[in-house]
């Protein structure tokens, strides 16, 4: 399911930026279709994306497709970008044109935007959801904080609430652990995270995204404890990548994306690889990442007798 809603979603989300061409991105559809994916992904911002989609995808109900809005449609014009009400209006009648449909299954907020009220943003996202244009509205790279209000607020006053947040995440960027991971687990958030390969630095293989002279020693590093994995288990080191994301939390669905069916076939395999505790553990210790303060604290509080008692060992999670 998406968030707490009824929406049925696939485990792995197809990132659809780099499309630029129509008959490679049926192609690649359709093989993400036939292994039963369903979510595809785009934005306002992402190029050609939307309007390809509304091209190739025969089978408009089939799909839940998501899109995002906040990024310019015009940089001459102060108002074409935002999350108030206006660039809403705008960029939502855009998508719709552009990807030949009526309504939008998830809408996305791209960015926060620091200028705008959430009041306005959530009442805004809420009065599209009524009038039937959106179906579901989710939150990117925004504040755990910013999120939490906003939910609250829509909780409040009786909105859409953000069902759905995304984020990057990977073996080297686990940022989103410290905050925003558990908040959104704790609103019953999905958690689509982008990036799930760090740019092609986890794939194993060469890609055209990655310089070798640019890679730190901390890239090398994950990089060759994924592949240590992938070994092991005889499977590909992308997929080890993917599904030490999956293995995290279970609101976790990872977006890939795919130049090829053939890179889409395999990045789709991830879905069956099973990570045996140890190599989670390796491939966690492959880097160092810190939880920090409060977390960190406040695990050291919970096993403390001098903050919870004697029975404070027992009190369980």
């Amino acid at each position: 399911m998406f968030g707490r809603t009824g929406l049925r979603v696939s485990e792995l989300v197809l990132g659809t930026m780099g499309f630029d061409d129509a008959r490679d991105a049926r192609r690649i559809i359709d093989a993400y279709a036939d292994a039963g994916g369903n979510v595809l992904d785009t934005a306002s911002a992402y190029g050609a994306s939307e309007t390809i989609l509304g091209t190739v995808v025969d089978r408009r109900d089939r799909f839940v497709i998501g899109t995002k809005y906040t990024l310019s449609r015009d940089v001459a014009d102060p108002n074409a970008a935002g999350n108030h009400r206006k660039n809403l209006v705008l960029s939502l009648e855009q998508s719709l044109r552009r990807l030949r449909t009526d309504y939008i299954d998830i809408y996305w907020v791209h960015v926060w935007d620091r200028r705008t009220p959430l009041e306005e943003t959530m009442r805004a996202l809420d009065d599209a959801v009524r009038a039937g244009k959106i179906l579901h509205v989710g939150v990117s790279d925004a504040p755990a904080w910013v999120v939490s209000r906003a939910n609250t607020l829509a909780q409040w006053r009786d909105w859409t609430p953000f069902a759905g947040l995304q984020v990057p995440y990977n073996l080297l960027m686990r940022d989103i652990e410290r905050e925003l991971l558990p908040m959104a687990e704790a609103f019953g958030m999905s958690v689509t995270t982008w990036a799930p390969l760090a740019g092609g630095k986890l794939s194993g293989g060469r890609s055209r995204r990655v310089d070798p002279d640019k890679l730190t020693d901390r890239d090398r590093a994950a990089a060759q404890a994924v592949r240590e994995v992938a070994d092991e288990l005889r499977v590909r080191p992308a997929q080890v990548a993917i599904a030490w994301s999956r293995r995290k939390s279970a609101a976790v669905l990872p977006i890939i994306g795919a130049s090829s069916v053939e890179q889409l076939t395999e990045n789709v395999a991830a879905v069956d690889v099973v990570l045996p505790d140890d190599a989670v553990e390796r491939l966690d210790s492959a880097v160092e990442f810190e939880l920090g303060f409060p977390s960190d604290f406040i695990a050291e509080c919970e096993a403390s007798p001098f903050v919870f008692g004697d029975a404070a060992a027992n009190l369980g999670a």
